[in-house]
């Protein structure tokens, strides 16, 4: 399976609708880190000028969690949130750009912790911190098919 995670990532791509929904971008998916993008946009507003908690959450969690199936995809396994921790550190308002950067931490056989840190490409400044634990199992369990991977 040595294009497993080539073609994992694709399908995830694909089918992440609630990425796609926030307008979500990964833009690195490397053994070193991972990089997500985001545009705060009207839809992801609290205030009339700043974002919701939430959304940064809900950011936080794929920033995480795609570093950790960037480790998983080496055993052609997928990975599911455990649980996190985010901190937040500054508002992020309309029309700010997010860059989200996750490294793992740990790899373990099932278990796997990342860090991540999401920034405001605007000022630089990091608006958001976070820890996540992810519970690795095979590809299979997830109903998905050697077939999804021409294998």
């Amino acid at each position: 399976m040595s294009n497993f995670r080539e073609i994992l990532i694709k399908i995830y791509q694909q089918t992440n609708e609630f990425g796609k929904m926030h307008g979500m971008e990964l833009i690195k998916f490397e053994a070193d880190e991972i990089l997500y993008r985001l545009e705060v946009k009207k839809e992801h507003l609290a205030t009339p000028t700043t974002a919701h908690g939430g959304l940064l959450a809900a950011y936080m969690d794929g920033v995480l969690g795609l570093a950790a199936l960037y480790a998983s995809s080496e055993n052609a396994n997928l990975v599911s949130t455990v649980e996190f921790k985010i901190n937040y550190l500054k508002p992020v308002r309309l029309g700010d750009v997010l860059i989200g950067r996750g490294t793992v931490i740990s790899n373990g056989k099932r278990i796997i912790i990342t860090q991540g840190e999401i920034s405001n490409e605007k000022t630089g400044e990091k608006t958001a911190v976070g820890t996540g634990t992810f519970n690795a199992y095979p590809y299979e369990k997830s109903g998905m098919t050697r077939d999804y991977f021409g294998i």
